[in-house]
């Protein structure tokens, strides 16, 4: 009997631990939570909160309960700023039925297989901050919106859409033909970043995962491949630094 190879063995754990995104799921730290309670759409299945925490942000129907109990409630080094709330999680909506919305965003980001929670939230914060509508993702190899995604987005999953598609270069297709200039991120892009958002009234950002980059048959799929100008010697950003970057590249254009 061959030995099972131990990469196997990593991802198979990594399909059994993955979260359930349907499942109810802890929020926690102060701007994670407040945005939540804020959005309309969630529902709220318990409060927890210290005693300091309560009064501070003058919430008076929750459970009071000390930092190690809260603690034991979330997961290991979570920073909960000592108030966590268990929510269902919000419902992706779909790309053809954003599309055809009047007010569908003009400026969008389609995620290439991110897997960093971390970066997740962080791509989440600055589209929220920088005016992109919502972030396209694929129902598998992305994770769900955990906590740890709605920490780092201090909150910004709540107001970024989160749209779930089967196929990225499917989706880009249908960008595509929605009047959505798609620009993939990539180093060997022949255009300058600048210049592939200058005058394009909609814009669908493609960001590749970390490491390896857009797809083959993603950057195929995008009607442009741009890059940030950098100093000779480094490579490549971080996804969320890139996406940043790109973002507000985006808004410069369109407000000038």
């Amino acid at each position: 009997m061959k030995p099972i190879p131990r990469n196997h063995e990593k991802r198979r754990f990594a399909a059994r631990s993955a979260p359930d995104p349907s499942e109810p799921l802890w929020l926690w730290g102060q701007h994670a939570v407040e945005a939540a309670i804020s959005n309309k759409n969630r529902v709220i299945l318990r409060w927890v909160a210290t005693e300091n925490a309560a009064k501070r942000t003058g919430l008076t129907d929750v459970e009071v309960m000390d930092q190690k109990t809260l603690a034991k409630l979330l997961p290991d080094n979570a920073v909960h700023q000592g108030i966590a709330i268990k929510v269902q999680p919000l419902e992706p909506v779909v790309l053809e039925d954003v599309l055809a919305r009047p007010d569908a965003p003009e400026r969008v980001c389609v995620l290439d297989q991110i897997s960093d929670p971390h970066n997740l939230g962080a791509i989440f914060r600055s589209a929220a901050a920088l005016g992109i509508g919502g972030l396209v993702l694929q129902t598998r190899h992305t994770p769900p919106l955990t906590g740890v995604v709605a920490k780092a987005a201090a909150g910004a999953i709540e107001a970024v859409e989160e749209i779930r598609v089967v196929n990225i270069a499917r989706a880009l297709d249908a960008l595509g033909d929605a009047g959505y200039h798609t620009v993939g991120l990539a180093g060997e892009g022949t255009e300058m970043l600048d210049a592939a958002v200058s005058g394009a009234p909609k814009v669908a950002f493609v960001m590749g995962a970390e490491g390896s980059g857009l797809r083959p048959a993603v950057a195929k799929a995008c009607a442009t491949l741009a890059r940030i100008p950098m100093v000779p010697g480094m490579e490549s950003l971080n996804v969320s630094n890139a996406a940043a970057i790109a973002f507000y590249e985006a808004m410069r254009s369109r407000k000038a």
